[in-house]
C-alpha cells in the first residue's frame, strides 16, 4: 500500500510506457488488489524459474509476507501490467538492521512471453531511481550459479560478484545450488548502463 507522504517513491506510478515491440505497459505500485494476478503470474512461470524464487509465489501466505513487508515499509515493488494481466516485477527489500540500513536487496522476475522484449530493462531502471530516493547506496542481487542470464545482465549494469557460497540455496527439490551475490554502488549508476541491460 503506498503512503501518501508526498517524498513517497511510488507517488509518481502508475506509469504508462510503451517497450520497443509497441506493448503498452502500466507500472504500478503493488497492493493487496494485485494478489490474484501475482498467483496467476507464478502459475505462468516454468518449473525452473519457480525452483529459485526467493519466496514462493504458488503459496498464500508468502504473498501475505510480501504484503505485510510493503505495508510496513521494508519492501517496495513495481508492478509491470499488459492490459489486466501482470507480466513482470522488480521489488527493493530493505535491511532493517542499523549496520545494513544504506542496503537493498533486488529482486526483478518477467513472464515467459514478455523475455527479451526490454521490460526487464525498464523495471530495472525504474527500481533503481527507487532505491535512489530511498537514500540506498549498496544494492544487492543474489541468483543461483546457474542463472548465467541475470549473471550476465546485472554485469552489464555495473554489478560485481562479490561472493560464491557452495550449497547455499536448497530448491523446491531438495537440491542444493551455489548461491552468486552481486553487488553495486548506487551513487556510481550511469543512466547509458540501463540502457544496455538485456532480459
Amino acid at each position: 500500500m503506498t503512503n501518501s507522504n508526498d517524498s513517497h517513491p511510488l507517488n509518481e506510478y502508475p506509469q504508462s510506457i510503451e517497450l520497443s515491440d509497441g506493448t503498452s505497459i502500466t507500472l504500478q505500485a503493488m497492493e493487496a488488489n494485485d494478489r490474484k494476478a501475482i498467483l496467476q503470474f507464478a502459475k505462468n512461470l516454468p518449473e525452473e524459474d519457480l525452483l529459485f524464487l526467493t519466496i514462493d509465489l504458488t503459496q498464500d501466505e508468502s504473498i501475505d509476507g510480501w504484503l505485510a513487508n510493503i505495508e510496513a515499509g521494508i519492501t517496495t515493488s513495481l508492478l509491470a501490467y499488459a492490459d489486466k494481466e501482470l507480466v513482470g516485477y522488480a521489488t527493493v527489500h530493505r535491511e532493517t538492521a542499523p549496520w545494513t540500513r544504506h542496503m537493498g536487496e533486488i529482486r526483478v522476475n518477467i513472464a515467459p512471453s514478455m523475455r527479451s522484449k526490454g521490460l526487464g530493462r525498464v523495471l530495472i531502471s525504474h527500481i533503481f531511481d527507487i532505491c535512489r530516493e530511498l537514500n540506498l547506496t549498496k544494492i544487492l542481487a543474489r541468483m543461483t550459479a546457474e542463472q548465467k542470464g541475470a549473471q550476465t545482465a546485472f554485469r552489464k549494469l555495473g554489478f560485481i560478484a562479490e561472493a560464491l557460497l557452495a550449497d547455499f540455496i536448497v530448491d523446491r527439490k531438495g537440491l542444493s545450488h551455489d548461491l552468486v551475490m552481486m553487488t553495486f554502488d548506487v551513487e556510481g549508476l550511469s543512466d547509458q548502463a540501463g540502457d544496455k541491460v538485456r532480459i
